[in-house]
């Protein structure tokens, strides 16, 4: 027996909205959360047109081989980012004239095979061996409006596609539970000798993988309390005269506690190396993750919290080296420091649910941007009075001066003039050959997509 998708019924009224225009077919992403039974779909979105495309798709009788799969799944990498912990893009939708709706099948396997492996190219983590490891795809009629729901299996690309139901439930959006939590960040990255013909950005990536593995064998608390991994999470909660459980809170409060030392059983072994310099990554972020509210077990909303805090850190940096690659901002002397603002997280809430997804703003981007970026990858308009900062300006310094060790906390004359209330800062010490080599891995790395229509 195939997998069952429970789909919110506002999913259904998006997807019979979009109109073709006379293209061929237009294609997008099923955004939602996997369990061990049924898996829950609460957004959908299309892929952006490209400008380039608006005459070849206007076409009927044009084939999805024409379906740009770069585009498409530099899209899903986009939204990825902006999905709280706990939601994932579970599959792909295509929509097509009556003339293509026996061409879609090949089409729409292959880019759901290139959708996953791109958002998982740079993530910190990785799936379970006991987690879903199928992705559904959607195909539309758009004359008929018949719906064909298949899954394919992430681990064998070779598999044939399975059946699967489709079935759209009212009040999804209001079934789910969120956990809060504040993490304090102190990472530190040294960069080796030998890693000066890394880009910075790879060295970090190594850094932060590192790190990764303090986050993932954490203590969690829930609501102040160590709860066994298999417990119901809404466990102790009172039920109603229905017997049904009901939360108290539909908000969970999730602290982190990390390992200061090996346990005794454990050896340990210093490492010596040569450095170059060293990236410091210290401060404070927000995170937040869903979880359906159908058992919700301990296990699931801890991991859930867990690939928050492992996604937000590493989106940051990547968007600041991003920044960087765009701004070519000028290096400066071997005695001076670089000030660069961090991007900080803001939320904006689906509407009717408590879920709430994200985006990333630096401090002299106006709300209009993260608005209209929201419109860009989500296609879902949001009122600039809805987008709540979750945090205060966050500022990096980056130093080229290979004496330089200036603490992150010091207000001496180096440091700007104005006082920066920051919760996240990333400071850069390294020497002019380790800049360098940055500067020629930056020219050579391609165009950003921090903004899709860049």
């Amino acid at each position: 027996m195939g997998r069952t998708y429970i789909v919110e019924e506002t999913v259904g009224q998006y997807l019979s909205n979009i109109n073709l225009q006379g293209k061929a077919f237009v294609s997008g992403l099923l955004i939602g959360q996997c369990s061990s039974q049924k898996d829950y779909v609460i957004l959908a979105t299309r892929t952006p047109p490209k400008e380039e495309q608006s005459e070849n798709l206007k076409h009927p009788k044009a084939k999805l081989d024409n379906l740009d799969e770069e585009w498409a799944t530099e899209h899903a990498y986009q939204v990825s980012r902006m999905l709280p912990g706990g939601l994932l893009v579970l599959g792909v939708f295509i929509i097509t004239t009556l003339e293509l709706a026996n061409d879609f099948q090949n089409a729409l396997r292959r880019l759901m095979y290139a959708v996953e492996k791109s958002i998982n190219r740079k993530r910190l983590w990785n799936f379970t061996e006991e987690e879903v490891s199928e992705r559904v795809t959607l195909h539309i009629c758009a004359s008929t409006k018949k719906i064909f729901c298949r899954t394919y299996d992430m681990h064998d690309p070779k598999g044939s596609a399975r059946p699967a139901d489709w079935k759209y439930q009212s009040g999804l959006l209001s079934s789910w539970l969120s956990l809060e939590c504040t993490v304090h960040i102190n990472i530190h990255i040294p960069l080796s000798a030998t890693s000066v013909s890394y880009t910075l950005e790879k060295n970090t990536k190594n850094g932060l993988t590192r790190w990764a593995k303090e986050i993932e064998n954490g203590v969690y608390l829930i609501n102040g309390q160590v709860k066994d991994e298999d417990c119901d999470l809404l466990e102790g909660q009172k039920k109603s005269s229905r017997g049904n459980t009901q939360a108290t809170s539909h908000s969970f409060d999730v602290r982190v506690l990390t390992q200061l030392l090996l346990n005794s059983d454990h050896r340990s072994t210093a490492t010596v190396q040569i450095c170059s310099g060293s990236v410091n990554l210290k401060g404070t972020v927000k995170c937040r993750a869903y979880i359906h509210s159908s058992k919700p077990k301990v296990k699931d909303a801890v991991q859930a919290v867990k690939r928050d805090i492992l996604n937000t850190v590493a989106d940051r940096c990547e968007i600041l080296f991003e920044d960087l690659l765009l701004n070519e901002i000028p290096e400066k002397k071997d005695s001076e420091k670089e000030f660069h603002i961090l991007p900080y997280r803001v939320f904006v809430p689906l509407p009717g649910s408590t879920v709430m997804l994200c985006d990333y703003k630096f401090d002299d981007e106006p709300a209009e941007e993260i608005r209209d970026h929201f419109m860009e990858m989500l296609d879902h308009t949001i009122q600039i009075e809805d987008l709540k900062i979750a945090e205060e300006i966050n500022t990096a310094c980056m130093s080229s001066s290979m004496n330089s060790q200036a603490s992150l906390d010091n207000t001496d004359d180096e440091q700007p003039k104005q006082p920066i209330k920051a919760t996240m800062l990333l400071k850069i010490q390294q020497n002019i050959g380790v800049i360098a080599a940055f500067t020629v891995a930056v020219l050579a790395a391609g165009i950003s997509f921090h903004y899709f229509s860049d």
